[in-house]
């Protein structure tokens, strides 16, 4: 197997596209804090129409900005890839989204005397591939605590996973580069990545008030990933609010997305898909009152629900701790989900499976000693009113709840249709930050940046010419270009054309009214895709 010498950047390494920022242009750059959720679903949060408990990210919007047309890559590595670096992922080997021609956000602002540091999920260990470990020390990072592979027990993440998740993957948590194998009795993930990351704010603050140094802070939190883990106090607050099932969840949350002017008020409820992909374990969707065994089906949902009510309390003593600090007016605040809700499950309803869910009840389902999925039908539902989930490139794959909050630049409570994308993080920092794109990393020829600069819709302006975005993801495919998306899912194979426009929901295939616009959008893709090297026929991350 081939390896790679992974490089660590230092600033005189870099080779830059521009001139240093001037020293009275430093004083006034911002921070930037970065907050990304795992697998939290386009309609979870209240301010999205969902009906969990989300106070503080509801404060954060009605301060900021809602994005109705955010886009992420559809599952986790890709997007924390993609959005680390400006540009689209690159398949040039098993798994390995970052590579020598790419530079990080980290890795830039810290080149232009930014404090850098990054909470929680990181993905990019690879331990299993044969690559040596890759720690966010590496790549421009100063500060780290989390779990360096994609997910872990909640309570203990020393404890092994089920066997009944499919992954061999060996943990690696990190605090900076040491190794943790011990946790607390009352440990909890979620609130851990909270206080790492007040600890690095309180850190960062004193240079970022001065002006001597601002900061890039990245929180990642792995809630609400599966296993299924909360605490019994705040399960408790959902216990029988999920009775009535995924469906009336949909319909609830497409009715407040129209009130809340998310979604326009003729955008449809898309039915659920029939059709089963066996490579990705997809199953049809059950009318709720065939489903059996239903009080474990609530607690899965309920579970969830507290997984993301104790993330957004986290939040809001970040938030609180930003305004302690007294860093609130300079930093822009940003949060939004890695991909869409998560329908994952280790072979749902087969019989292996079916025995072990039924050891399980209401009791335990939750705690430690647990390891569940909330499953395709609350996975589905999470995303409403839009089609499919995580992995899958419609709507319900890679749309994302998208705030952002930049006090004196960004109107509060503003909704903005903008169509986003998370390559953009990238050129939107530089261009806040004055920071330096390079030529060059370690001697490496680096990747010309490939998303643009979100400050004109963070300052309420209008869209002008669209551009095309791409999609690629195990077999999935899709491209968009303003209101046309045309899809391939791995079930229809097959490319659809949609208006989004007026079809947010992609119920109405128009592709053999519209030939040319299909035909441009699909030469679009095939060289995107010889491109990125992801394969024209077959699956690849």
């Amino acid at each position: 197997m081939k390896r790679f010498i992974i490089l660590s950047i230092i600033v005189s390494g870099f080779l830059p596209l521009g001139g240093a920022v001037a020293a009275d242009e430093k004083a006034a750059r911002p921070n930037v804090v970065i907050i990304l959720a795992d697998d939290l679903g386009f309609s979870d949060l209240g301010c999205y129409g969902g009906e969990i408990s989300t106070p503080n990210l509801d404060r954060l919007a009605g301060e900021g900005m809602r994005f109705t047309q955010f886009y992420n890559c559809g599952v986790c590595r890709t997007t924390r890839a993609t959005l680390l670096t400006g540009v689209d992922p690159r398949r040039r080997n098993r798994a390995r989204l970052l590579h020598p021609d790419m530079v990080t956000l980290a890795e830039v602002l810290g080149s232009s005397g930014y404090r850098t540091g990054i909470v929680g999920k990181w993905h990019f260990a690879q331990r299993d591939i044969g690559f040596p470990v890759y720690r966010p020390t590496d790549r421009g990072f100063e500060r780290y605590y989390g779990i360096a592979d994609g997910a872990c027990n909640f309570f203990d993440p020393a404890k092994p996973f089920s066997a009944y998740h499919n992954s061999k993957l060996p943990l690696l948590f990190l605090d900076g580069e040491t190794e943790v194998t011990e946790f607390p009795d009352d440990y909890y993930a979620t609130d851990a990545f909270t206080e790492r990351a007040i600890e690095q704010l309180r850190e960062f603050a004193p240079g970022a008030r001065s002006g001597e140094a601002p900061f890039f802070l990245h929180l990642c939190y792995t809630a609400p990933h599966y296993p299924l883990h909360a605490k019994p106090e705040d399960i408790e607050k959902y216990k029988g609010k999920y009775s009535e099932g995924y469906e009336a969840m949909r319909r609830s949350r497409h009715q407040r997305l129209i009130e809340l002017g998310i979604l326009s008020a003729d955008t449809k409820l898309s039915p659920a898909d029939p059709e089963i992909d066996a490579f990705r374990y997809d199953y049809a969707i059950p009318d709720w009152e065939t489903v059996p065994h239903r009080d474990l089906e609530e607690r899965r949902m309920e579970v969830y629900a507290a997984m993301v009510d104790s993330m957004d309390q986290g939040i809001g003593r970040f938030l609180n701790a930003l305004e302690e600090e007294g860093v609130v007016e300079n930093t822009l605040v940003v949060f939004l989900s890695d991909n869409g809700g998560c329908a994952s499950h280790p072979g749902y309803r087969d019989e292996d499976e079916a025995k072990y869910r039924l050891k399980q009840n209401r009791d335990t389902l939750g705690s430690v000693d647990s390891f569940d999925f909330v499953g395709p039908g609350w996975g589905w539902a999470q995303n409403a009113p839009f089609r499919r989930y995580k992995v899958w490139n419609y709507e319900g794959g890679i749309a994302t709840p998208m705030i952002a909050r930049w006090p004196g630049t960004i109107e509060p409570g503003a909704i903005n249709n903008h169509i986003g994308h998370v390559i953009d993080f990238m050129p939107t920092v530089m261009e806040m930050s004055g920071a330096d794109y390079p030529l060059q990393r370690d001697g490496v020829d680096v990747i010309p940046l490939e998303g643009q600069s979100l400050l004109p819709a963070l300052r309420g302006k209008e869209e002008e010419k669209p551009r095309f975005l791409h999609w690629g993801l195990y077999g999935n495919r899709a491209v968009r270009q303003g209101k046309w998306k045309m899809v391939w899912g791995t079930t229809a194979k097959k490319w659809e054309l949609y208006n989004l426009k007026v079809d947010r929901s992609e119920t109405q295939d128009v592709i053999e009214k519209h030939p040319n616009q299909a035909r441009r959008m699909r030469v679009s893709w095939e060289r995107w895709a010889k491109k990125t090297g992801y394969p024209l026929t077959g699956y690849g991350l």
